[in-house]
């Protein structure tokens, strides 16, 4: 594969903030990010958070995508509910509808969805849940693209009915040898190790592929790479995987 034509997006989570508490450093993190999935109040995020994130976002140029979840503000999106369809269908096209009043108010748009946490992983293998997140996307934007894991209902269900669809990666996630990311309570399931994070990010994005947890190599073919706002060091880690993937002649660029 020739590096001139290879280019990825970089996405983090931001906004991930509630009232005087804050997770992650959402302006520094503009300044390296391509697309920004703000949380829409559900796992976190407020009003105040939404409209700020979106103005610094409109102002460098940095995509917003609406980062969905379920209704867990205590548990950060990151316990998983059982929520009746029609309830979450409604309830992903309030958030989305919510982050779109900031971002026109900054003069941008909402571009994508993404759901977070235990939302994302659910939608990797779960049909009705998977259906509801489209119907609720459906009802807030017919056009807008859904970015999540390759190969999952999610984006089966997306794709069927005629959502575009953006594959993503993690270059601070474990994999395991079926192409899904490695629970958070197991041990290893977050990379911390720069170095680590940054080879990894180089083999997605120019190769297509990923060494899982168990050491057997997972293909994964994506056109975003995400890496984790609230992750330590963050903002560093970052800006040394942008590094790394310019060196390396990948172009960086927003796929929306």
């Amino acid at each position: 594969m020739s590096t001139n034509r290879v280019s990825i997006d970089l996405n983090a989570d931001l906004g991930e903030g509630f009232g005087r508490w804050t997770l992650t450093d959402d302006e520094e993190l503009l300044s390296v990010v391509t697309s920004a999935n703000v949380a829409c109040g559900f796992h976190a995020g407020d009003a105040a958070t939404m409209r700020r994130v979106c103005e610094l976002a409109a102002a460098r140029g940095v995509r917003i995508g609406a980062q969905v979840s379920y209704r867990d503000l205590a548990g950060f999106g990151r316990r998983s509910m059982d929520v009746p369809a029609a309830e979450l269908a409604a309830e992903v096209a309030y958030q989305i509808g919510a982050l779109e009043v900031f971002a026109r108010a900054a003069g941008s748009r909402v571009a994508y969805v993404k759901p977070h946490g235990a939302l994302y992983n659910r939608v990797v293998g779960d049909a009705e849940q998977a259906a509801a997140v489209v119907e609720g996307v459906l009802l807030a934007d017919r056009t807008l693209p859904v970015l999540g894991l390759p190969g999952s209902r999610l984006h089966r269900a997306a794709a069927a009915a005629g959502l575009p669809v953006v594959a993503e990666a993690f270059g601070d996630r474990a994999y395991q040898g079926d192409g899904s990311l490695l629970p958070r309570g197991r041990e290893g399931a977050v990379v911390t190790d720069p170095a680590e994070v940054v080879e990894r990010s180089l083999a997605l994005a120019r190769l297509g592929t990923v060494t899982a947890h168990d050491g057997t190599p997972v293909a994964v073919r994506a056109r975003s790479l995400c890496l984790h706002g609230d992750t330590p060091g963050a903002v560093e880690l970052a800006r040394q995987v942008r590094e790394g993937l310019e060196a390396s002649g990948v172009r960086v660029e927003a796929f929306a």
